[in-house]
């Protein structure tokens, strides 16, 4: 990723390190993916796209809080090993009291930056998760470290509570932990048929939040490049919808996007993913507290 672009760079007046609230940071890890590749390319695409992009969100000016992009993390080696950078990149954003806004590559990225907000001595939190797979499989092709076992590391080893939205993929294992684990989830079928649900959080879910987004959580209308595009997704507004229900008088530690895999010529996926980013750091300005 040489000569790589800042986040929506011709719109930027705050981009040092030390002032902005928003750090961008391009994981392009790719070691796990199980059916269409391409993951490495997410980021950079992302980049590229967010060029298009318009500095008012319709609502809010994110631009206005600042928007650092780091140098994206090093992805060779061990998964252990690109783990470890990205903690040591999320915590170095932690330690300017800024938000970490993720770019992957594969869902297992996720786990570097709830390790790093663990260490950090974060105050305690809650995953919102928008996702077509539960990712709850305690191993997936030999690996505990797969991007379809990146769930059940948040919730069974590092102890995180989870809320799933969207998920339509998963198998028997994974719908017996939620059972066991007692997860809070809202599958993409019952969205449909239900509509829109008042409440999100059981009353114990704690008032601080990680949000990941696999973007194969949205219909693949809406974005189409990623590994598994699995059909009756959630639409581009309800996944806004629902971003803002689950931000609104919450604190959003970091966020995610994730399982981009660019196709060539197709510039819609690469843009929606940069404006799902943009849109969701708008919420956060909006809606966070």
């Amino acid at each position: 990723m040489n000569n790589t672009p800042d986040f929506i760079d011709s719109e930027l007046t705050i981009r040092d390190e030390k002032r902005s609230r928003f750090h961008v940071i391009p994981i392009p890890m790719e070691t796990s993916v199980s059916y269409g590749g391409g993951t490495a390319r997410g980021p950079r695409a992302i980049l590229d796209a967010s060029q298009q992009l318009e500095a008012w969100d319709g609502r809010s000016l994110p631009v206005e809080w600042g928007i650092y992009t780091t140098p994206p993390v090093v992805c060779k080696g061990s998964v252990e090993q690109i783990l470890d950078r990205i903690k040591q990149s999320v915590t170095r954003t932690l330690s300017f009291n800024a938000l970490p806004v993720i770019l992957g590559g594969e869902h297992t990225v996720t786990l570097g930056a709830l390790q790093a907000l663990k260490k950090s001595g974060s105050p305690s939190f809650g995953i919102v998760q928008i996702d077509a797979h539960a990712d709850l499989r305690e191993s997936y092709e030999g690996s505990p470290l797969s991007h379809a076992c990146v769930m059940r590391r948040a919730t069974q080893d590092l102890g995180i509570p989870l809320v799933q939205i969207g998920v339509r993929a998963l198998c028997r294992e994974e719908e017996q932990f939620r059972q066991e684990q007692n997860i809070s989830f809202f599958d993409a079928r019952d969205l449909h048929l239900l509509g829109m649900p008042e409440q999100l959080f059981p009353p114990d879910f704690p008032d601080h939040i990680y949000i990941t987004l696999d973007v194969d959580g949205l219909d693949p209308s809406v974005i189409r490049a990623t590994g598994t595009p699995v059909p009756g997704g959630i639409s581009w507004h309800d996944t806004l919808t629902l971003l803002e229900k689950s931000i609104s008088g919450k604190k959003v530690l970091g966020f995610d996007v994730v399982e981009l895999a660019p196709v060539p010529g197709d510039h819609a996926s690469d843009f929606a993913a940069a404006q799902l980013v943009y849109s969701t750091m708008g919420i956060i300005q909006r809606k966070g507290i």
